[in-house]
């Protein structure tokens, strides 16, 4: 089963998502409405929260996790995702809030209590250490990351468009799997 309770907690799944037969989503996350999360990707809720925003996808092969309160970090780390957010094929985010308008490139790494502001690019195969502060508007590359220039109007309204373009995917996949007779 790819939706699962831990503890006392249940997944809650809102209106219109679609989650990938063979990805995994555990425990306490919340997913707001028309997101998706796609192949071999997992969602583990299993040590703090985990919130994703609407429209939001999570693509193949992504990890999302948190980190628990102890000793070290005595109130641990959730993990918030932002509406209009797109998170690329094999990035791991850990623990970091994510704002809306985001895309995190395919294989980037968000640390422990990064905070990625609203309109942020993060390029392919990035690493963001813990604890930084990606500001609004610019691009971010280079492991570890640095500021690399100002977002064009033209990227800033990609994500939008790619935030849409995952909605209608996803509301194609549904339909698929609905109308798909057992091979």
């Amino acid at each position: 089963m790819n939706i699962r309770q831990f503890n006392q907690h249940i997944p809650k799944i809102s209106k219109g998502v679609f989650i990938d037969p063979s990805a995994v989503v555990i425990g306490h996350v919340a997913i707001g409405e028309h997101s998706s999360v796609w192949p071999q990707a997992v969602v583990r809720g299993d040590m703090h929260c985990i919130s994703i925003g609407q429209r939001t996808n999570i693509q193949d092969g992504a990890i999302l996790h948190v980190t628990h309160a102890g000793p070290y970090n005595p109130k641990g780390w959730p993990l918030v995702i932002g509406d209009d957010v797109t998170i690329g094929h094999r990035a791991l985010l850990h623990g970091c809030q994510v704002g809306s308008r985001v895309l995190i490139g395919n294989g980037a790494i968000i640390m422990d209590g990064t905070i990625i502001e609203d309109d942020v690019i993060v390029g392919a195969n990035t690493l963001v250490p813990s604890g930084k502060t990606l500001n609004s508007g610019y691009l971010y590359i280079g492991s570890p990351c640095k500021k690399s220039r100002p977002l064009s109007a033209k990227e800033k309204s990609f994500f939008i468009y790619s935030a849409a373009n995952y909605v209608r995917l996803k509301d194609q996949h549904h339909k698929n799997i609905s109308e798909q007779k057992p091979l």
